[in-house]
């Protein structure tokens, strides 16, 4: 509940004013604020996993040590050097904990659809998370999620191509991978580059 207003107060300062248009509409779902709203509001009841606050506990590492860090400039350069070195420690991890957060996830939606096997989570849960994920994948300001799919991909085809593979597991293998390939949505070429780079 705590992200989901959070995500809302952010998403509120990144939008103009609202308008009742198919364009506010379209620009409200590209933001990231929006994507965690939706995502805090697909968990709301769900039986409680640590992998699903898994992102929300990363995301919101990050946003607290920059507005710390922020505090602590406000009260002097020298001040509470233990805390800015705890920050710098983050800061410096930055890279490592976004790819965390976006493997995270990816996790959760095979989780999902697990927890609608043990009872724990609706029937529209994996439907509704898909699309989050969908949102996540096409991301205009982060592509962690995206370069995520991507990097699994290599492992699983790596692991599918080895010598000591059996071919049951090649070709399982290479199903699942060409159905998650023909479920992601189309990537613009801008962002196309930025991931290839």
């Amino acid at each position: 509940m705590a992200n989901a207003a959070t995500s809302a107060i952010r998403l509120h300062q990144r939008l103009p004013p609202f308008q009742l248009s198919r364009a506010y509409l379209q620009q409200t779902m590209l933001e990231d604020s929006f994507h965690y709203l939706l995502f805090s509001l697909i968990f709301l009841y769900v039986y409680p996993f640590i992998i699903i606050i898994l992102p929300v506990v990363l995301f919101s590492v990050l946003h607290s040590t920059s507005y710390s860090l922020t505090l602590l400039d406000t009260l002097g350069q020298n001040s509470w050097w233990g805390a800015r070195l705890m920050i710098s420690v983050v800061e410096f991890q930055t890279r490592n904990i976004l790819r965390l957060a976006a493997f995270g996830e990816i996790i959760i939606m095979p989780t999902s659809v697990l927890l609608v096997f043990l009872g724990k989570a609706g029937i529209m849960t994996p439907l509704v998370y898909y699309q989050f994920l969908v949102m996540r994948y096409s991301s205009r300001r982060n592509p962690y999620t995206r370069n995520m799919f991507y990097e699994l991909r290599l492992v699983a085809e790596n692991f599918a191509n080895g010598a000591g593979t059996p071919p049951f597991v090649r070709n399982t293998l290479h199903t699942a991978i060409g159905f998650i390939s023909r479920l992601a949505s189309p990537v613009p070429p801008q962002q196309q580059q930025q991931q290839q780079q």
